[in-house]
C-alpha cells in the first residue's frame, strides 16, 4: 500500500487497518497473519498489530495463528446500508423484480474502479458466482459496469482504460479496448447492457441505468444461466421488466 506522505492529514495507521479489514471480505475465511500480509502487501509486524487492536475492539477473534472477523463489523456495513437513500428505495424494487422474473435482481454502483453491489434480492436458483451486497466485479466485462462506464463523461472513460488491464476471464471476454468502446456507445444509445459469458462461462446478465441527478448514478441487472436463458429471451421478456423498475427507481429522485 503507497505511503500518502504528501498529504498531512492522511492516516496512514487507519489506512492499514482498512485495508486489513477488507482482505477478510475478498478471501471469505479465517486467515493468518502470513495470509494477510500476502493480501494487503503490508509488513507481517503492521498486519500484526492491526489484528491485535480489532481484537481488543471486538471486531475480530483470534483462534490459534487464525484471525476472522466478528459479527461486529457487520455495524461498519451498515451505517452505509441504513443511511443510503438509494439503497434504501432500491431493495424493495429488487424484490419485486425477483418475484416477477425468479431470477436474482442486483444494484451497483461505481467505486475504486470496479462495481460493488449495494443491494440485492436473490432468488432460490443457484449460480456458480456469489454476489451479495459488497461484492465487487471488473466493470468491462459485467453487464451493470457496463452501464455505469457508458454513462461517465468521455474523459472519465478514457481515465478508466487508461489504468485498466482488460484482462481475459472466459473465450469470450472482450478485451480489446476499440471494440469495448464500440460496444459503450452502443449501450449509451440502447439504454440497456447485455453479457453473455464473459465474467463466467454459463452465465448471462442484462442491465439497465439507474438515472439520478447527475446521471448515471447506479444500475440494475439480473443474473440467469445461459443453459435455461436465451439472450433473445434476455431482451424480449426481461428488458422491459427491468426497464419498467428502474424508471420506477429513478423517479424517486433525492439521490
Amino acid at each position: 500500500m503507497a505511503e500518502r506522505v504528501s498529504d498531512p492529514d492522511f492516516m496512514e495507521t487507519l489506512a492499514r487497518g482498512l485495508a486489513v479489514l477488507r482482505c477478510f471480505g475478498e478471501k471469505q475465511q479465517p486467515m493468518t497473519i502470513a495470509q494477510a500480509s500476502h493480501e494487503t502487501g503490508l509488513s507481517r509486524a503492521s498486519v500484526r498489530r492491526c489484528l491485535h487492536t480489532l481484537t481488543q475492539l471486538g471486531y475480530a477473534a483470534q483462534e490459534g495463528a487464525n484471525y476472522m472477523l466478528r459479527p461486529k463489523t457487520l455495524a461498519l456495513g451498515y451505517a452505509y446500508l441504513s443511511s443510503n437513500t438509494l439503497v434504501a428505495k432500491a431493495q424493495p424494487i429488487l424484490e419485486q423484480l425477483r418475484d416477477e422474473l425468479h431470477e436474482s435482481c442486483s444494484l451497483g454502483v461505481i467505486e475504486e474502479d470496479e462495481v460493488y453491489y449495494v443491494a440485492r434480492a436473490e432468488s432460490s436458483r443457484i449460480i456458480s458466482i456469489a454476489l451479495r451486497a459488497g461484492s465487487r466485479l471488473p466493470l468491462y466485462a459485467t453487464s451493470m459496469g457496463r452501464v455505469l462506464l457508458a454513462g461517465l463523461p468521455k474523459e472519465e472513460r478514457d481515465a478508466y482504460f487508461r489504468k485498466t488491464k482488460l484482462v481475459p476471464l472466459t473465450p469470450h471476454t472482450v478485451t480489446d479496448r476499440r471494440r469495448l468502446e464500440a460496444i459503450l456507445d452502443q449501450v449509451a444509445e440502447e439504454g440497456f447492457a447485455l453479457v453473455d459469458q464473459e465474467l463466467e462461462v454459463s452465465l448471462r446478465s442484462i442491465a439497465v441505468p439507474v438515472i439520478g441527478r447527475k446521471g448515471v448514478t447506479a444500475s440494475i441487472n439480473i443474473g440467469t444461466q445461459a443453459d435455461r436463458v436465451t439472450a433473445a429471451e434476455l431482451r424480449t421478456r426481461y428488458l422491459p421488466v427491468l426497464r419498467r423498475g428502474a424508471r420506477d427507481l429513478s423517479a424517486m429522485g433525492s439521490f
